[in-house]
């Protein structure tokens, strides 16, 4: 499956995490930099427009948080900060989320969910500034909060139409069930049998539309458009 070419800056002072990393988003084609401190992430971040900021919390020099505070208060623009840590606590994920990261990936995690994570923060930010997104006979008017499927509207709650949106970003990727939910409801989600209510009530009002099985679930990851009819549920 191709993939659009990020830029990449890795902040990771642990060397053979650092170099699995590198590599493995070297040979998506992607361009990275990587930093083992946070002055040097800092110098870079605020000099280069990165894609995505890979940031680990425990560095040699600067605390993780504080690097993400001065990346968003300095970056040339509006960077996306993915939070990279052992850290699993419900505190200190509500921590990172409060310095301003945009999502949380615990250590040690799959390198290919790590990719499709960058993935959907990218996305995700070209959506928010789109005042239409179509993907396949889906149109979403991110401004009017409505979708629409061959023309005709769809009634999606507020959260569903949500969820539609996230997906129509990562497409054809999946969006992780972790990423989705701290999307929706941030450093408080609740138990994750709301997540499955709002997708089977997703699924319920595409299928009244004529769209079929639309969404489907990735097990062990997350949920995905399937617009070409080759996935299950």
């Amino acid at each position: 499956m191709s993939r659009n070419a990020l830029t990449i800056l890795v902040v990771e002072d642990h060397p053979t995490i650092a170099r699995q990393i590198v590599t493995f988003l070297d040979g998506l084609k992607w361009q990275t930099d990587h930093a083992a401190t946070g002055a040097l992430a800092i110098e870079l971040a605020t000099r280069e427009p990165y894609d995505v900021v890979l940031l680990d919390l425990n560095l040699p020099d600067l605390d993780g948080l504080e690097v993400c505070r001065a990346i968003k208060a300095r970056a040339p623009c509006d960077v996306p900060v993915l939070m990279l840590t052992a850290r699993d606590a419900f505190e200190d994920k509500a921590r990172g989320f409060n310095e301003g990261a945009d999502d949380y990936l615990t250590k040690p995690f799959d390198l290919r969910e790590l990719a499709l994570r960058c993935e959907a923060l990218t996305r995700r930010g070209q959506l928010h500034i789109s005042q239409e997104m179509r993907v396949g006979p889906l149109t979403l008017l991110p401004r009017e909060k409505r979708a629409l499927y061959d023309g005709a509207p769809v009634p999606l709650t507020l959260i569903g139409f949500r969820i539609l949106s996230m997906l129509c970003a990562v497409y054809p990727q999946a969006m992780p069930r972790s990423a989705l939910m701290h999307e929706l409801w941030g450093a408080n989600p609740p138990d994750s049998d709301a997540l499955k209510s709002h997708i089977y009530a997703l699924r319920k009002q595409l299928e009244l539309a004529g769209g079929g099985k639309m969404v489907v679930t990735i097990p062990q990851l997350g949920y995905r458009l399937a617009l070409d009819g080759a996935d299950h549920v």
